[in-house]
């Protein structure tokens, strides 16, 4: 599934629950509540960011293998489809999208086969593709910060590379940086 908000006002969608969901909880800090209007396009493996009044799903697998660019925005209290989806359909961003509904930044995932390093950003009405990728091709890596200072890192770089502890900052349109981290 995906995630936003914050520790007192969090929002988780999508998933797997035997197959792919559009089920929608919101968090309070202490309990967790089902709102019956979920995505409108079910999904797993997709990315979010945002709020929880705010909050953008993007990317994903539904209906078996079929992989999506879809991106829905939410208000608080319905998702709504947005027709222009993410230029690259993918899945397995997991969390590594960062941002708001209106500046956010999708980078990383798998358009299968493929293991990929595409960023794009969004606007709050469409993505536009970045001509600087991420220097490390990878997916189900974890992301952090805003559509102008984000940070990717670990995830699966594909076959003959496996795991990757590789950390990349992004500072707005310029091409990313990669950091190296030593793993003990």
């Amino acid at each position: 599934m995906a995630g936003a908000g914050t520790q007192t006002a969090a929002l988780a969608f999508g998933g797997n629950t035997g197959s792919p969901s559009g089920a929608t909880e919101e968090y309070n800090g202490s309990t967790w509540t089902s709102n019956p209007t979920g995505l409108n396009t079910a999904r797993q493996r997709l990315a979010g960011c945002g709020t929880q009044t705010a909050g953008l799903a993007f990317g994903g697998i539904f209906s078996g293998p079929t992989i999506t660019g879809a991106t829905e925005e939410y208000n608080g209290s319905t998702w709504t489809s947005n027709p222009t989806g993410l230029n690259t359909a993918r899945f397995e961003l997991n969390r590594s999208g960062s941002g708001i509904q209106t500046a956010a930044l999708a980078f990383g995932g798998s358009s299968s086969p493929t293991v990929g390093a595409a960023t794009e950003e969004y606007d709050g009405s469409t993505w536009t593709s970045s001509p600087a990728s991420m220097n490390t091709a990878r997916n189900n890596l974890a992301g952090a910060g805003s559509q102008a200072a984000a940070l990717g890192f670990g995830g699966n770089a594909g076959s003959g590379v496996g795991v990757t502890a590789a950390t990349e900052e992004w500072l707005g349109a310029g091409s990313p940086t990669t950091k190296t981290i030593t793993v003990s």
